[in-house]
């Protein structure tokens, strides 16, 4: 690890209360950056907190709902005056894999809000800054959901294939002026987001095993930042969308491959008819 890689840096980091947010959070810290973590959960935050210290780190907590501006701007008005160099959106929710007839409007908004407009959000608000400087890396953590359609419900699924366009649109206008924009798409992960609630007799042991994949998959996911590193030095045109790898266990090391086999219940391709879509 590089105890300067991010040296003088600031990053913001959503859901930093638990799993790949906090994991996150811990590694830029480790790493030299400033770091502000934002979460709705405070109680999240306050752990986070506990781990940084343990470790001799720091960073500094927000608690927000990044569906909300003026908390968005409450983030901002952490950063202060100074230029924001890396935003991770990590924070999601999930939708209890409930299918289109089953799907309720509160669900629906509830899950696009935090998913989808919560980065929207913040990504908006930090571009003047990175533009006006010519830098500046975003992350956005997305899912194999936003590849295909069986791997949860039609709320996140859907939430996370417009998030992929979101990324691809920042990445196409904005690169050009030194502003990268990239997606991990991690496999199952078991975060705090996918974890049932145990009975209160087995809590402290389930959590603890919960815990332990959460640091190991988190620690997985965090190959994004050399991802966003090689892309920026050597792949500019490429797709900002890093494929999912698919782990035999949660917090597997690195050396997997994206699994390109086809699918049985894939769609066959169409075939081209040699014109462009409007």
């Amino acid at each position: 690890m590089d105890a300067q890689r991010h040296a003088g840096q600031t990053a913001i980091v959503t859901g930093a209360g638990s799993g790949i947010g906090r994991a996150t959070v811990l590694q830029l810290a480790a790493e030299g950056a400033r770091v502000i973590g934002c979460d709705v959960n405070a109680a999240g935050l306050g752990e986070t907190q506990d781990l940084l210290a343990a470790q001799g780190l720091h960073a500094e907590p927000v608690t927000a709902d990044i569906t909300v501006q003026d908390d968005v701007e409450a983030v901002l008005g952490q950063v202060g005056g100074a230029p924001v160099d890396l935003l991770a959106n990590v924070a999601g929710i999930m939708d209890h894999f409930a299918p289109l007839d089953e799907v309720t409007d509160e669900l629906w908004a509830n899950v696009l809000a935090v998913n989808l407009n919560g980065p929207m959000r913040l990504t908006r608000a930090v571009l003047p800054g990175m533009r006006e400087r010519g830098t500046g890396s975003v992350v956005m953590v997305a899912s194999e959901a936003s590849l295909r359609g069986g791997t949860a419900g039609v709320a996140y699924t859907a939430s996370k294939h417009a998030l992929l366009g979101l990324v691809r649109h920042v990445a196409y206008f904005y690169g050009p002026q030194g502003i990268r924009c990239n997606a991990v798409l991690p496999g199952p992960v078991p975060t705090q987001q996918s974890q049932p609630v145990p009975p209160a007799s087995q809590a402290d042991g389930a959590m603890a095993g919960a815990q332990a994949g959460w640091d190991g998959a988190a620690r997985g996911a965090m190959a994004f930042g050399d991802r966003v590193r090689r892309d920026s030095a050597d792949d500019a045109g490429a797709d900002p969308v890093d494929q999912p790898h698919h782990r035999r266990r949660a917090g597997a090391g690195h050396g997997c491959r994206p699994d390109r086999r086809r699918r049985d219940d894939a769609p066959a391709t169409p075939p081209r008819t040699g014109r462009r879509a409007p």
